[in-house]
């Protein structure tokens, strides 16, 4: 099969390193000279510094010569670019082939999962989502993890199980595209909630019940917008909750230590190559909240020390002061 990944950045490559073990893979990166990186020297310092990569894979930083032999169309991009790099890429996409959408986020505006915006771009084309505990250098170092392909059509998710399982990287299908989509976004919030625990060091008791009322504000707004609360228990929720607010590798999570620890999100964000994909998530989250008339208390302070209303200290005194209900009550 021919297999071409739209994006080069650290979970793009990784995935294109894994599928060209035994398919034919193109990486697409937009940075000219990182495509002649991967394709002369098998390296991607940008976003993998100090790994190696099949000498298979190859690269392009031509969108249409990258789409156009594709037999099936992973895409990597950040939530805030998805939308035009598919939009450009859809002349050239072949009729009817799955496309696969890497990103954990939501589109700001339209509040659209991923899944939604293939599926609005290219009908017709079955659309899934790859999602769960997968930070890309301890999988391209070949370190156990598992993954979830999602699509409503099992047939199609058993397909694209089989093109995507790798050595030890174990992967699931689950037709719970919605649950498992928002699961992979909204913990981003709760992982920035988290690192501001660190960074502000209130302690390992604070951080877990952030953490886990975290957790019943991502099922809360799941299952309101229609997925189910298994699936929130599981790799795409709970699992990739926890390795995004416990890893140092985590891009959000470093975020929030670094507001924790006094620092401007302007100058946080001015020093990072990779997205954060949280800081835009969490107005998105608020917006779906009022749309389902849900209070989703850490997920609103969030946004607010992201809009520079509250510090990181403030945010943590405000929490302490919102009245304790019932564990199974959404506050």
């Amino acid at each position: 099969m021919k297999v071409t990944v739209v994006g080069a950045g650290s979970w793009g490559t990784t995935v294109a390193s894994l599928v060209a073990k035994r398919h034919d893979a193109t990486v697409w990166a937009r940075e000219p000279g990182l495509a002649e990186q991967i394709n002369d020297g098998h390296v991607n310092p940008l976003y993998l510094e100090g790994f190696s990569l099949p000498e298979r894979l190859a690269a392009t930083d031509d969108l249409k010569a990258a789409a156009e032999t594709a037999q099936l169309l992973i895409v990597a991009v950040p939530s805030h670019g998805f939308r035009d790099v598919l939009r450009r890429a859809c002349p050239h996409v072949p009729p009817w082939i799955p496309v696969i959408s890497l990103a954990k986020g939501l589109e700001q505006g339209t509040l659209l999962r991923m899944t939604e915006i293939i599926r609005e771009l290219l009908p017709g084309h079955p659309a899934a989502a790859l999602t769960g505990p997968n930070l890309a250098k301890e999988i391209l170092s070949g370190k156990a993890a598992a993954t979830v392909v999602a699509t409503e059509d099992l047939t199609v998710a058993a397909a694209l199980q089989e093109v995507l399982h790798r050595g030890m990287l174990r992967v699931y299908v689950n037709h719970d595209v919605t649950g498992c989509e928002l699961g992979g976004a909204l913990k981003n919030v709760v992982a920035i909630a988290a690192g501001m625990a660190e960074g502000l060091g209130v302690g390992d008791n604070t951080r877990a019940a952030v953490i886990t009322r975290g957790l019943a504000e991502i099922t809360q707004l799941g299952t309101a917008m229609g997925g189910e609360s298994v699936t929130f228990a599981g790799l795409t929720g709970m699992g990739d909750l926890l390795a995004t607010c416990m890893s140092p590798q985590s891009r959000n999570r470093y975020v929030g230590e670094q507001l924790g620890r006094g620092r401007s999100l302007e100058d946080v964000l001015g020093t990072m190559r990779s997205v954060a994909e949280g800081v835009r998530t969490a107005g998105v989250a608020v917006e779906l909240g009022d749309r389902h008339g849900l209070p989703l208390p850490i997920c609103r302070t969030i946004q607010h020390v992201i809009e520079g209303k509250i510090s990181a200290r403030d945010a943590y005194d405000g929490l302490r002061n919102i009245p304790a209900g019932h564990e199974a009550d959404p506050w």
